[in-house]
């Protein structure tokens, strides 16, 4: 199994593989629109969470169904506003230097993998957290969730597991990189340093099992 190289899957992207309708030009007007607003109300209130979604769909002058076809939910919304900045994540995986990139071990991607993750994360965690618990499940949907966890359970393939278990240890080293889990984690007192060091030495113990 290889990492689908076709390109980065934006969070909203599906699995179908089908290539996306043209977007009409006052559609992409309207969205454009709504997601600069969604950016500037979350980044005014200490808590994006508590901003709702009619009180986006009013600001950004449209209709609350226009909003809700376009998204689907505040989890929805959070994930697009998400997207550049995690296909800029992906295009590294996919194309930048090693470790994070092609070319070195799987035991030294998957710890550079974890350490850009948590940087990304922790820049944007309101927002991430927000994706990712906006409804049930709404983590596992995410397009993005999706390439993570391929590309580690093409690493780990790589590294001698078989593909069974890879898939599930792919599920269990992302576990911790939840939103939900970092906030706790930082509720008790660690920091980007001992979150880097400990979750990397816990994906690196994947591949010495």
């Amino acid at each position: 199994m290889s990492l689908n190289t076709s390109g980065p899957q934006s969070s909203s992207s599906s699995t179908a593989g089908h290539a996306p309708r043209p977007e009409r030009a006052d559609a992409a007007r309207n969205r454009r629109r709504i997601l600069e607003t969604a950016a500037r109300l979350f980044d005014e209130h200490d808590d994006p969470a508590a901003v709702s979604l009619d009180t986006v769909a009013a600001a950004a002058g449209v209709g609350k169904g226009t909003l809700f076809r376009r998204f689907g939910d505040k989890s929805g919304l959070a994930a697009a506003l998400l997207d550049d900045r995690e296909r800029e994540l992906q295009e590294a995986i996919l194309h930048g230097p090693p470790p994070l990139g092609p070319g070195a071990e799987p035991q030294e991607r998957a710890a550079a993998f974890v350490v850009a993750y948590l940087r990304y994360a922790l820049t944007n965690l309101d927002l991430v957290r927000m994706s990712e618990t906006a409804s049930p499940g709404a983590r596992y949907r995410i397009g993005a969730y999706r390439f993570w966890r391929q590309h580690l359970d093409v690493l780990l393939r790589e590294a001698g597991c078989r593909p069974t278990p890879a898939g599930i240890l792919a599920h269990a080293l992302l576990a911790p990189l939840a939103a939900d889990h970092l906030q706790a984690q930082l509720d008790d007192g660690a920091t980007a340093e001992t979150l880097n060091e400990a979750l990397s030495d816990y994906a690196a113990a994947a591949f010495t099992r």
